[in-house]
C-alpha cells in the first residue's frame, strides 16, 4: 500500500479535494483506492506524531492506527487529506513559511515507516496566502503577525527544500492554487492516483463556483460535442469559458493589509511568479503547470 498525504497548504482548497473524493469513494474502492474520513486520522495521527518524537513507530502502533483509520482490510492506496499537515495556523509564520514543514512531515511519515508515502501540495502567492493567514488570526495585529518576517523574503521554494531534505526520495508533487480551475481533473488524479479515463462525480463543482450556471451549462454542452483530443485543449476550452461567464466577485481577490500599496501586491507576485519558475526545475519535484 502507498500512503498518499495531500498536504495542503492552508487557504488553497478549503477540503474541496477531500469532498470530492469522499463523493466518488465506491468508484475509488473499486481501484483498490480509500478515502478515511478526516475524523478518523486529524487528531489521531498528531496525537501520534507527537508521542513518537520523531522516532519511528512500532508495528505493532501501526498496525494499531491502521485499524483506527482504515474500515478495510486491504487497499493500494490511500488518501489522507489535512491542511495542517505542515503546522497549525498560529505557527505558519515564524520568520519565514511554515519553518518546521519538512520535520512535520518526517515525523507523521514516521508513523509507517515501511509504508511508501508520497506527498502533494499546493501553494499561493503570498500577496493573497497572508492576508487570509491574518484573517485567521483575529487576536494578532500585523506587527504581531509578522513579526520578524521579511515579506519579499518568503518563498515556497524554501518551504519544499525543507520538505525534500527531511524525506528525500520521496514524490512530492506541486501546483499553483491560482490555476486550479484549469488543472482540478488533473490534480484529482495525481492525488487519487485514478485512471485518466475515470470520470469523478463533482468534477466540475470547482467551475460551477466560479462561474455563471449558463456559463457552465454551455461549456458541458460544448465538451460533450467537442471532446478535446488532450488535456492542453481542454484547459484552452474552460479557460475561454471562465474568460466569458466567470462570476467577477468569485473571481477577484481584495487584498487589504495595513501599509500595502498596489506596488507591494505587484512585488510580492513578482516575486511569487521568479519562485514557481525556481520551484518547476527542482529536483524531485513533479509540477502540475496549465
Amino acid at each position: 500500500m502507498r500512503i498518499v498525504y495531500h498536504l495542503g497548504a492552508h487557504f488553497t482548497d478549503e477540503e474541496r479535494l477531500l469532498k470530492c473524493l469522499l463523493k466518488n469513494r465506491e468508484v475509488l474502492a473499486e481501484h483498490g483506492i480509500v478515502v478515511p474520513g478526516p475524523k478518523r486520522y486529524r487528531n489521531l495521527l498528531r496525537a501520534t506524531a507527537i508521542e513518537l518524537k520523531g522516532n519511528t513507530a512500532s508495528r505493532d502502533t501501526q498496525a494499531l492506527i491502521l485499524d483506527k483509520i482504515m474500515e478495510e482490510d486491504i487497499a493500494d492506496r490511500m488518501v489522507l487529506s489535512w491542511d495542517s499537515f505542515l503546522s497549525l495556523a498560529p505557527w505558519v509564520l515564524e520568520g519565514t513559511l511554515y519553518p518546521v514543514a519538512g520535520d512535520r512531515v518526517r515525523a507523521f511519515s514516521q508513523i509507517f515507516p515501511e509504508i511508501e508515502a508520497e506527498f502533494h501540495l499546493a501553494i499561493r502567492n503570498p500577496a493573497t496566502f497572508l492576508p487570509a493567514l491574518l484573517q485567521k488570526l483575529p487576536d494578532k495585529t500585523y506587527a504581531q503577525f509578522i513579526g520578524k518576517a521579511n515579506i519579499y523574503d518568503l518563498h515556497w521554494s524554501q518551504v519544499i527544500a525543507r520538505i525534500l531534505a527531511q524525506n528525500p526520495g520521496t514524490p512530492l508533487t506541486i501546483w499553483c492554487d491560482e490555476d486550479t480551475p484549469l488543472i482540478w481533473p488533473e490534480v484529482l488524479r495525481a492525488v487519487s492516483g485514478l485512471p485518466d479515463d475515470v470520470v469523478l462525480e463533482g468534477e466540475d463543482d470547482l467551475l460551477a463556483s466560479l462561474m455563471s450556471g449558463e456559463g457552465l451549462t454551455r461549456l458541458r454542452s460544448y465538451l460533450e460535442g467537442h471532446p478535446p483530443g488532450s488535456v492542453m485543449q481542454r484547459r484552452k476550452i474552460v479557460s475561454a469559458f471562465l474568460d466569458k461567464f466567470a462570476l467577477p466577485d468569485r473571481i477577484a481577490t481584495e487584498v487589504e493589509m495595513p501599509g500595502w500599496t498596489e506596488a507591494t501586491v505587484a512585488e510580492l507576485t513578482r516575486l511569487y511568479e521568479e519562485d514557481v519558475y525556481r520551484i518547476t526545475h527542482m529536483p524531485g519535484v513533479d509540477f502540475i503547470a496549465p
